[in-house]
């Protein structure tokens, strides 16, 4: 088995009878062994119960009853639940906590007979855009070991990069997959809002979470939206609308008219290197005879503070039910209830989680609710209805993932403006709530991963995988 094999490749191999599942899980378990020391990209790592799957699974496929996801090696965010596994949210305050069930999304890969071998680094809830907010120390960019993975979802992306699986979920909130992917080279797919049941996933930002998926090929994450997308009677606000067969119907059909929004390129934070590899791929596009045009986003300036505010009201709600009374951890030093609320959330939770969850309840307090709180919901629902209209007149908007490529650990640190504005481009898709992906453009002078995001209109998925299938072949 070659190294980042696609599972097309891998399960033709399987139904050849030219490999086992069970030397699937081992090429991986291998990988795993060698790197994931450096890397840290996995915090469990379930080999004996992956090997037993993968007995079970190679014999599912000799009665021919395997099923669709047969020899898939997944691992997954640890903000995702899964029953009788540890879920620790990247955070000590769920120190020693197993879940009780299993997430839908995870249910679902389950059922299909993939594989799951681990679970992956994360910013503490999910909060963070370089993987540094972890309470179990950083995950590390396999293409230099200097560099941070981004964030939140750096260890999932890191393992898909690194080889240590085919396919991981991660979860994007406001880039959390997207940006991940492109510092770490691979694929990675935000579905619209409700694509896919938040049931079993922990929340952060209840009316932005996501669940999302990195792979090294878009054919992959289609085949995997698939099987994990659709109506849950566990969460009422999933999408009741039809799933599609994405994986089969990949080939882009026409050219198409695609739009570049002007405040991406012409932004300060904008790093030269990405921006050359972004006006190469415009004059590409052109090239192969796709009509892109410049468009304006005036309120594109808004847009991160809009997320900023409204996602840390919701973490202030969501967070507030570790308390350390029923599970995870609890201080040995408190004399009274209060004093143990208090001290059990202090020693628990860290700083970039408090720093939002005292955010939060600032914006929801009664001084500043109708001046932050109920004026950013206004903004958002102008902000989606703007991209919408550009949707409406373009097939797609593209724009840079990330400002930058992966930077260094430790540099930014300091400043928490320099960090959120990582999240600078690809925070619009989430508060207008419409899917974005991000595909490898190239690599700077160091060799670090340049991305391409596309957004597409809600619910299309399909021509949305099916275009960033295009620039990947051509």
């Amino acid at each position: 088995m070659r190294a980042q094999s696609s599972f097309s490749e891998i399960r033709q191999q399987l139904d050849a009878g030219k490999i086992s599942c069970g030397q699937i899980v081992d090429h991986y378990l291998k990988n795993i062994r060698e790197k994931n020391g450096k890397l840290n990209a996995l915090l469990s790592v379930y080999d004996q119960e992956a090997k037993e799957q993968a007995h079970l699974i190679d014999q599912k496929i000799k009665s021919g009853s395997a099923g669709k996801l047969a020899g898939l090696v997944v691992t997954i965010k640890d903000v995702l639940c899964y029953k009788d596994h540890p879920l620790q949210c990247g955070s000590k305050i769920l120190d020693g906590f197993q879940s009780q069930f299993t997430a839908t999304a995870v249910q679902r890969l389950l059922d299909a007979d993939a594989i799951i071998i681990g679970r992956n680094n994360c910013d503490e809830f999910a909060m963070g855009s370089s993987n540094e907010n972890s309470a179990f120390s950083p995950a590390v960019n396999a293409d230099g070991h200097n560099r941070v993975p981004g964030g939140s979802s750096g260890g999932s992306a890191v393992a898909v990069q690194a080889d240590m699986c085919a396919v991981s979920l991660g979860t994007d909130t406001g880039g959390s997959v997207r940006q991940p992917a492109s510092f770490c080279g691979i694929v990675g797919l935000k579905p619209t809002y409700s694509r896919i049941s938040r049931h079993g996933l922990a929340a952060y930002a209840s009316t932005f979470d996501c669940i999302g998926i990195f792979s090294n090929n878009v054919k992959d994450s289609a085949l995997v939206l698939e099987v994990i997308s659709g109506e849950d009677e566990y969460d009422s606000t999933v999408s009741q609308k039809e799933v599609p067969a994405y994986s089969e119907h990949l080939e882009a059909g026409k050219r198409y008219k695609i739009g570049y929004l002007k405040e991406t390129i012409d932004n300060e934070a904008l790093n030269s290197e990405v921006k050359a590899a972004f006006a190469r791929q415009i004059d590409e596009l052109r090239a192969q005879g796709h009509q892109v045009e410049e468009i304006s986003f005036p309120l594109m300036e808004y847009t991160l503070s809009t997320y900023y505010i409204l996602t840390t009201a919701e973490a202030s709600s969501n967070l507030s039910r570790y308390d350390g009374v029923r599970y995870g951890h609890r201080t040995s030093e408190a004399s009274n209830l209060e004093e143990m609320y208090k001290k059990s959330r202090s020693e628990g939770f860290g700083e970039e989680v408090i720093k939002r969850i005292l955010l939060g309840t600032a914006v929801l307090s009664a001084s500043y609710h109708d001046a932050y709180y109920i004026k950013a919901q206004k903004a958002r629902r102008m902000i989606q209805n703007e991209l919408n209209e550009l949707l409406e007149r373009f097939d797609f908007i593209i724009m840079p993932t990330a400002p930058t490529t992966a930077f260094e650990l430790g540099s930014k640190t300091e400043n928490s403006m320099e960090m959120y504005l990582a999240d600078l481009f690809t925070v619009q898709a989430s508060v207008a709530g419409v899917p974005a992906i991000s595909i490898p453009m190239g690599r700077d002078r160091q060799g670090m991963s340049i991305g391409l995001q596309i957004l597409s209109k809600a619910f299309e998925e399909q021509k949305l995988l099916a275009f960033s299938n295009y620039l990947l072949d051509n």
